[in-house]
């Protein structure tokens, strides 16, 4: 098979993780192997810009906080269908491994990205979209559904991201996307699955925190016409809702963001309607916070709340379309219902605020449930085929602040659940898998965090159960009531501390302060803040405030709140927030459980959020509580790669002879025999009962460059087979198409041969007939000789016979007889050589031959002049009238002009046509053509020059046997006729222009305005012309003046026309210029 030798260069190749490395690539080959070698491993390598490295399959991810050159195109190139450990570490590598077993092995794949606030996991999510985007098909349609997947990125974190103290650019909500692929690889959609996003942030942030990055985009970014139509306007300051402290962040440009969010939304699908719904939606949420309410006590004593400037609310009405009196009865009133009663209680002012924030934060929230799904609408496999999935999950780190809440409480419990999927799926898995394969196993302790999760999500005694049990009992609840239930239940568990000392439950631990518990989590002990657990569980918003949203005459606002609606009024209590999340991380974690899990475990270097920092106590927290030292352990003690013997053996049984093609017996015996063969070591391989384990990586890569060269051979020969039948095919149709052009081509060839055979007997026919006829001639011509031979013999003899007899008397003057007779042979001989050396018949060739003797000198100058003489007569007898008057004209402009004037030489070319404007065609000029009667000689157009500015104008000038008229151009009216008897004079200047003035005889009608100064293209036939017709008129010679200053007179005055040169501005155009009353100046090129 013949492979490009670029292909073949860029095999021959490889690099591997081992060559030029930067301290160990694969912890499992540090060497020794502790927590500070581990922690001196990763920072040499961060030093060094390698932020990735492996533990096995485990990728590692130390957030540089700068952009490094690691993602280029070149480099997705480089790792595609790349073995794992090839090259160095990249989290492509592990992008690239998953997508092949999703697309070659048909394995479902999730990829989990887990670490700490601010430690890149949604940024590795974004890389590992945008390689599998990279190297899966290509395709209009395939191109179109990766665009949408990656642009769903940039909508989603510019409502559900916002700059925490840790990360500028935060995750508050869980994402968790599923892409589908078809059976080829190429991504046919996806769907996101959103977990609680932290709504509380709305309405407050912490000190050093922004609010949601929407709001800071739209005020930034949005147009003026867009802000109006929102009565926004762009001074945070101006809202409530935003913190001020952080409101811009260095590096992000909010205004840029939000072109890019807009462009993003257009892409994923999302109409112009619902974009600007959307908008609306968010400025009603900014505009809530600016609502402010004032107490008013009523007269039964109880205090109500009134909003004190109700300009805002009316804006809020009038962009979401309620009725003002509804909404601000809702912010006043709280009708609660049971069975058939209905009772109405007034709200006091810290009860308003709640039902505002509320409010707000269930809008915000509904919002972006609504984009999430409005997003899926878009992104959805479009197919129902058969589908492989690969996951990427992107879920909030693990959270410890000075102040934890209800969203840290629950945020650290999904990150319990995952750690302990990670160490079920990598740790407790693979020890559980040797045993069970019967594979000598040297047993690792870790730490199962079950009993965390236990201690938060146990139905009975959980923390999550006793909050929710809290929230619906009857009676008095508070977050005190909430806190004194966990130290009853609670106090004794040994990963839960309180106030209540674990050894005795009346005795205080005065190291914790009022109102806190703490939970010893896997990634260290969180200290949680007890306010506020029950109200942000509960999550109420109140049934007053559902309906005026539902009766929003905004479409996107009414469908937000279908509770709302009367009809369908619902008195069971919803659930609880802690009770939706707990059931979400459920189905997430059974949803993991189903596919081949791929980890990246992202480390953050330091807490400045700064590059070329690396903080070795906040990494080594960070290893500890990831478990990567056990993990490490485990991958060091086992196998690298395990494999069951059917699929084993069916993707390397190429490899021996034995198990080729196909092998009859057990799979395990095949693999055993197929080991032997390729003379493995023995130590680098183990028999389980169900799978072959392989020890080093190498060992397999080796088995992949085996098969790899095998698979090219048997492609080789696939192709050889392939070719054989085609050649034999093409054969087989090439033989019997020649047996039916060969008989076409006989009977052409058989029908030829007779033509020819025809037409040669033809010929030979007439080349006899000829010959004979020839002969004859021939015997005709001697006998003709014959008898003139006998006539000069006798006439020669008569001759000399009389020279004998009359010799005697010649004597006397036979000197002056020989010369006379020698000069007339040779003049003789010099004619007749002249007669073949004549030169030929055009008048301007020059050549003559040379004279031959000196006395002929003179006759050979005058037999020249006379040849040449007569072969002019001759040429110009073929001249036709016309051509004769044209060649007189051109024979006079020579006269007048050669070697005077510098436009004459472009004019030799070019004919004299005389008659430019066809007048007698162009009915325009019917009334000219009628007011003339006699032969027009010249019809031309020309610029006349005004005497008093020196610009043009455009005339018809005509030139008949006796007059010279001008006409207007446009309505052929004629202007001005004027006799050739009273033109004296034509002026022009020896340069490369077309000016030319005719001088009128002093005292004529004609002179009464002064003499004509015109420009013209034909300067030199007009000239020729006007001098022609007034000699033949008034037989006399037209004075023809060539200088580069003449006078002319216009009316009185006599003005003084120069020629100069100069640049022009229009390029080759003369112009033409009034300087003053006696100078007029034409600026030539």
């Amino acid at each position: 098979m013949h492979m490009p030798e670029e292909t073949m260069a860029k095999m021959e190749v490889k690099t591997s993780l081992l060559d030029n490395m930067i301290g160990v690539g694969d912890m499992v080959l540090l060497e020794p192997l502790n927590e500070e070698t581990f922690i001196n491993n990763l920072k040499k390598r961060f030093d060094h810009n390698e932020i990735y490295t492996y533990i096995g399959s485990v990728v590692i991810s130390v957030n540089p906080y700068r952009s490094l050159p690691i993602y280029s195109p070149e480099k997705v190139e480089d790792y595609r269908n790349r073995n794992f450990y090839e090259l160095s570490p990249h989290i492509f590598a592990l992008s690239d491994e998953a997508y092949r077993s999703l697309r070659d092995q048909d394995k479902d794949q999730c990829i989990l990205i887990t670490g700490e606030s601010g430690a890149g996991k949604t940024e590795a999510s974004k890389l590992v979209m945008s390689y599998v985007a990279a190297v899966c098909g290509k395709g209009a349609e395939v191109n179109q559904v990766k665009e949408q997947l990656l642009q769903s990125n940039p909508v989603l974190e510019a409502f559900g991201n916002a700059k925490t103290v840790r990360n500028d650019n935060s995750s508050r909500f869980g994402k968790y996307m599923d892409i589908e692929f078809d059976f080829k690889g190429d991504p046919l959609g996806g769907v996101i699955s959103n977990y609680l996003l932290e709504k509380s942030r709305v309405v407050k942030q912490p000190r050093g925190e922004r609010n949601f990055h929407v709001f800071y985009q739209l005020l930034s970014g949005a147009s003026e016409e867009l802000l109006n139509k929102l009565t926004l306007e762009r001074d945070f300051s101006r809202y409530n809702y935003l913190s001020l402290d952080s409101a811009k962040v260095n590096g992000v440009d909010d205004a840029a963001n939000f072109r890019t969010v807009r462009n993003a939304m257009q892409i994923v699908g999302f109409m112009d309607h619902e974009a600007e719904s959307v908008l609306e939606v968010v400025a009603a949420v900014l505009k809530l916070g600016n609502i402010e309410f004032k107490p008013e006590s009523r007269v039964n004593g109880l205090d109500e709340s009134k909003i004190k400037d109700k300009n805002e609310l009316k804006e809020i009405c009038e962009l979401t379309g309620i009725d003002q009196s509804v909404l601000e009865r809702a912010f006043s009133f709280r009708t609660v219902e049971a069975k058939q009663e209905k009772v109405s209680t007034t709200l006091n002012v810290a009860q308003a605020y709640y039902a505002r924030d509320a409010l707000a934060k269930n809008l915000y929230s509904r919002l972006f449930s609504w984009l999430v799904n409005r997003i899926n609408e878009s992104i959805k496999a479009q197919t129902k085929v058969r589908k492989k999935v690969m996951g990427v999950l992107d879920i909030y780190g693990f959270e410890i602040f000075e102040d934890n809440s209800f969203e840290q409480f629950i945020i650290n419990y999904c990150n319990e659940k995952l750690q302990q999927i990670f160490i079920e799926l990598t740790l407790k898995e693979e020890q559980e898998e040797y045993i069970r394969e019967g594979i000598e196993w040297t047993h690792i302790d870790y730490f199962n965090n079950a009993i965390i999760c236990d201690l938060i999500e146990n139905n009975t005694n959980g923390i999550l159960a006793m909050l929710d049990e809290e929230c619906l009992r009857p009676g008095t609840v508070t977050d005190e009531t909430f806190l004194e239930k966990l130290n009853q239940v609670c106090a004794t568990h040994q990963h839960f501390e309180s106030r209540m000392s674990k050894s005795s439950r009346f005795l205080n631990d005065t190291s914790l302060p009022h109102s806190c518990f703490r939970i010893q989590h896997y990634a260290g002990k969180v200290l949680y803040q007890v306010e506020g657990f029950v109200d942000k569980n509960n999550d109420l918003l109140y049934r007053d405030l559902s309906q005026a949203m539902w009766k929003a005459g905004h479409t996107l606002i009414k469908s937000l709140f279908p509770e709302g609606n009367p009809a369908k009024i619902n008195l069971k209590r919803p659930p609880t927030a802690g009770s939706q999340f707990k059931a979400s991380v459920a189905t997430l974690m059974k949803n993991l459980q189903t596919k081949n899990p791929n980890y990246i475990r992202c480390i953050k270097p330091n807490d400045k959020k700064a590059a070329h920092i690396f903080s070795e106590a906040l990494v080594c927290h960070q290893i500890r509580y990831l478990g990567l030292l056990e993990n490490v352990r485990v991958r060091r003690a086992g196998y690298a790669f395990r494999q069951a013997y059917e699929p084993c053996l069916e993707r390397y049984k190429m490899l021996c002879k034995q198990t080729w093609p196909h092998w009859k017996g057990p799979a395990r015996a095949g693999v055993e025999v197929l080991f032997n063969e390729l003379e493995i070591p023995v130590e680098e391989y183990s028999f389980g009962r169900s799978k072959i384990f392989i020890r080093n990586p190498r060992t397999l890569f080796k088995l992949e460059d085996l098969r790899k060269q095998r698979l090219e051979d048997l492609a080789t020969l696939i192709q050889k087979i392939y070719r054989g039948w085609k050649c034999r095919t093409h054969f087989l149709l090439m033989r019997k198409s020649q047996i039916v052009i060969a008989a076409w081509y006989r009977r052409y060839a058989q029908q030829k041969r007779y033509q020819q055979i025809k037409s040669s007997a033809l010929v030979i026919q007439s080349y006899i007939r000829g010959w004979k006829a020839r002969k004859i001639l021939r015997e005709l011509k001697h006998q003709k000789r014959c008898e003139e031979a006998a006539t000069t013999i006798a006439a020669y003899w008569r001759g000399t016979q009389v020279r004998r007899e009359y010799r005697k008397f010649f004597r006397a003057n036979a000197g002056k007889k020989i010369y006379e007779f020698t000069l007339q042979r040779i003049v003789q001989k010099y004619f007749l050589e002249m007669k073949n050396k004549m030169p030929s018949l055009s008048p301007v060739d020059k050549n003559w031959p040379p004279r031959p003797y000196l006395f002929l000198d003179s006759t050979h100058k005058e037999l020249k002049r006379i040849f040449h003489l007569w072969r002019c007569k001759k040429y110009r007898d073929q001249f036709t009238d016309q051509q004769k008057l044209i060649y007189e004209e051109k024979l006079e402009a020579s006269e007048l002009f050669k070697d005077k004037k510098a436009l004459y030489p472009s004019s030799v070319g070019q004919p004299f046509q005389g008659a430019y404007l066809e007048i007698n065609k162009n009915p325009k000029y019917k009334k000219l053509k009628d007011a003339i009667e006699e032969k027009i000689i010249i019809a031309e157009v020309v610029n006349k020059i005004n005497r008093a500015n020196g610009k043009s104008t455009s005339r018809i000038f005509l030139l008949t046997n006796n007059n010279l008229l001008l006409a207007d151009q446009k309505s052929g009216q004629i202007k001005s006729e004027v006799p050739l008897v009273d033109v004296t004079k034509v002026s022009m200047s020896s340069q490369n222009d077309g000016f030319f003035a005719v001088h009128l005889k002093e005292g004529s009608e004609a002179a009464s305005k002064g003499d004509f100064l015109f420009s013209s293209d034909h300067l030199i036939e007009m000239a020729t012309k006007l001098y022609r017709t007034t000699l033949s008129q008034t037989k006399q010679k037209l004075n023809i003046e060539i200088s580069d200053e003449f006078l002319v007179q216009f009316r009185q005055d006599k003005v003084c026309v120069k020629f100069i040169q100069g640049n022009q501005k229009n390029g080759s155009v003369p112009t033409c210029k009034r300087k003053n009353n006696r100078l007029l100046e034409v600026a030539v090129p």
